[in-house]
């Protein structure tokens, strides 16, 4: 149970950081580009590229993982998860399943968006 209320928690955080740092972002940026977005999703894959160093270097204690991967960047953008799972593939020299994890995240999460919108035009 504490580890789903340290998830929840850090969950909560990050997604209302990601809310005002991709509004901070668009609204000085040029308009027709998601830049707010893309900001968002860059600072969290390093930020989780830094916490999966500290935690495999013993810098963090491994009970902060559930708070900050899963909870607080996951909540910042499930992006950076993608990336981080992505990485640890590539240097486990897992290329084929690699290349089929990003492709088939790509495509079939673009496809499931169309898919969606396509449904709700039916109705």
């Amino acid at each position: 149970m504490k580890i789903l209320l340290a998830v929840g928690v850090g969950s909560f955080i990050g997604g209302v950081a990601r809310y005002l740092l991709s509004v901070f972002i668009q609204t000085r940026a040029a308009v027709g580009f998601p830049y707010g977005t893309l900001g968002v999703n860059i600072l969290g894959c390093f930020l989780i590229g830094l916490v999966a160093a500290l935690l495999s270097r013993g810098g963090l204690a491994a009970e902060w993982r559930p708070f900050l991967i899963t909870g607080v960047l996951g909540g910042f953008t499930t992006f950076s998860a993608f990336s981080l799972e992505s990485v640890y593939m590539l240097q486990a020299e897992q290329y084929g399943q690699a290349m089929l994890y990003i492709l088939a995240s790509v495509v079939l999460g673009l496809l499931a968006t169309f898919a969606g919108m396509w449904l709700v035009k039916l109705a």
